[in-house]
C-alpha cells in the first residue's frame, strides 16, 4: 500500500510531503489498521481549518482524504505524525 501525506498551511505556509511503501514492511498489518480508520474519518473535500493551522491531504492508493487542525481525529494525527516522519 503507498501512503502519502500533503501537509499545508501554518503560519509560515510551508508545504511539507511524505510518502511510505507498506508492501515490504514486517508491521504492514498495523499500518493497514490505522489508514482504515484514518481514512473512514476523513472528508472528500478540503474542510475550512482554522487561521495558521494545517490542513491534510492523506492519499491511500489513488483514494484522497481531506482533514484539518485542530479537528484531527486521533487515527488521523497517528497516521499523518508516521508518514511525515518516517516517509521519503
Amino acid at each position: 500500500m503507498r501512503i502519502q501525506v500533503r501537509r499545508t498551511g501554518g503560519f509560515a505556509g510551508i508545504e511539507k510531503h511524505a510518502e511510505i511503501d507498506t508492501a515490504d514492511r514486517a508491521d504492514a498489518a498495523q499500518w493497514d489498521d490505522l489508514v482504515e480508520r484514518a481514512l473512514a474519518d476523513g472528508r472528500d473535500t478540503q474542510p475550512v481549518g482554522v487561521p495558521d493551522g494545517f490542513t491534510y491531504q492523506i492519499t491511500v492508493d489513488g483514494r484522497t482524504v481531506y482533514c484539518a487542525d485542530p479537528r484531527l481525529t486521533d487515527h488521523q494525527r497517528k497516521l499523518i505524525t508516521r508518514v511525515l516522519k518516517e516517509g521519503a
